[in-house]
């Protein structure tokens, strides 16, 4: 199972500096996210890396700021706040740990908790979001999204433990609600939406994942099922799923924008997996 990170390469404030041309700023990226395509009332699922804005005045602040001035109250911003490190130890790779720790840390990891646990490898953007006031977070260890806005309760509500990106997922609410995409520099192998259908192509590879969770009140090392994902396919559905006309793109500070329907997206994206 392959978790999505937002790939923020790690940047000294003077190198971004010197890579900007223009200023951003939070009426700046309002106007460029307007400019794109985004308005009043939208359900926006959103992946973004930091520094391919160039320098921006206040930070992940001002763009939370930006993206929540856009959609106003009557829209809904959704973010992945995922913690691929609440996942078995057997199969960490970056870094990967002794073998002799891993009963420890079965033991001892402490429990996920929505509230307090902080995204993993998400970036700053998110981790902004995930700790702004009126935000809710879904219940799942591994695959949770942080939402705010109109429709934020519904989408973030009964979190499947199992098939975590699946059918009881946010992903799924997003695509009932005509939910969409919005990628802020970042490509579209960030594009977790995708994920849902893999869901829906029959026999899909199980596998058995764990994590620390809250049962009955009480910590436990929690087994549950989902699937064997790939996002190493993403880029080249995206780039098929471009050539029908429904993706805009344009800059949003210096970086590559782009805000797909999600449902035509999924659709498109479980007809591709069916065919391949």
């Amino acid at each position: 199972m392959t978790l999505l990170a937002e790939k923020d390469e790690v940047m000294s404030e003077e190198q971004v500096v010197q890579a900007t041309s223009t200023l951003c700023t939070r009426e700046s990226l309002v106007d460029d996210l307007r400019r794109l395509g985004l308005q009043a009332g939208m359900t926006v699922l959103v992946h973004s890396s930091l520094r391919s804005f160039g320098w921006v005045c206040g930070g992940p602040v001002a763009v939370v700021d930006a993206l929540l001035e856009v959609l106003t109250p009557a829209g809904t911003l959704v973010m992945p706040t995922q913690t691929g490190n609440y996942s078995d130890p057997a199969n960490w790779q970056n870094p990967p740990v002794p073998q002799p720790w891993w009963d420890v840390i079965y033991e001892a990891m402490p429990a996920f908790r929505p509230e307090i646990t902080p995204s993993y490898k998400m970036g700053a953007v998110v981790e902004v979001f995930r700790t702004h006031p009126g935000v809710v977070r879904s219940n799942h260890p591994q695959v949770s999204f942080a939402a705010w806005g109109k429709h934020a309760a519904l989408i973030t509500a009964h979190h499947s433990l199992e098939y975590g990106l699946g059918e009881q997922s946010p992903l799924a609410r997003m695509y009932d609600l005509n939910g969409y995409a919005l990628l802020l520099g970042v490509g579209y192998d960030n594009n977790t939406t995708f994920h849902l259908a893999e869901y829906r192509i029959p026999g899909a590879n199980e596998v058995m994942l764990g994590a620390p969770i809250i049962e009955d009140g009480r910590r436990i090392w929690k087994r549950f099922k989902d699937i064997d994902l790939d996002a190493d396919i993403f880029p080249t559905i995206g780039e098929e799923f471009e050539r029908t006309g429904q993706v805009l793109i344009n800059k949003v500070g210096q970086a590559d924008a782009r805000l797909l329907p999600q449902r035509a997206a999924v659709d498109f994206a479980t007809a591709w997996l069916r065919h391949r």
